[in-house]
């Protein structure tokens, strides 16, 4: 078994980027009040303990399956409760789910390299426009 860590991109608006974060992330029960790496959070994470997270500077929560959707939840939550800091989706999310992770509130999304060779830039890309198609926004007009 190959235990080397995959190389990861970072899917922007504007496409692929190299990893921009460098505070780290850290599992919650170790995640000091001072300490300025961001937050570690699995799908599975209890909804009602977001609250204690709103400062941190930057969220991540996983993606164990893109049949998943509790990270979904989880981001429009914490954008509801007020969180104002990075929010990142880590793991299987697939292009076709960028425009729904965009809505709900994340920033960014990280992905393997794997998974951006399978599915290139220009895929994502072509999602990026994601607040054209809103059915939502249509309907408020």
């Amino acid at each position: 078994m190959n235990n080397v860590a995959q190389p990861t991109v970072i899917v922007k608006d504007s496409g692929f980027s190299d990893e921009d974060w460098s505070a780290g992330f850290a599992q919650p029960d170790l995640h000091a009040a001072n300490c300025v790496s961001g937050i570690d959070l699995g799908s599975d994470a209890d909804p009602s303990t977001l609250g204690q997270y709103l400062s941190a500077p930057a969220i991540r929560i996983g993606f164990p399956s893109f049949a998943d959707g509790r990270g979904f939840t989880l981001a429009r939550r914490l954008r509801l409760m007020g969180y104002t800091g990075r929010l990142r989706a880590r793991g299987h999310v697939i292009a076709d789910q960028y425009a729904m992770a965009r809505r709900a509130g994340f920033d960014e999304v990280e992905i393997d390299a794997d998974l951006a060779e399978r599915q290139p830039q220009d895929q994502w890309l072509a999602r990026a426009a994601w607040t054209r198609h809103d059915y939502q926004s249509r309907l408020r007009s």
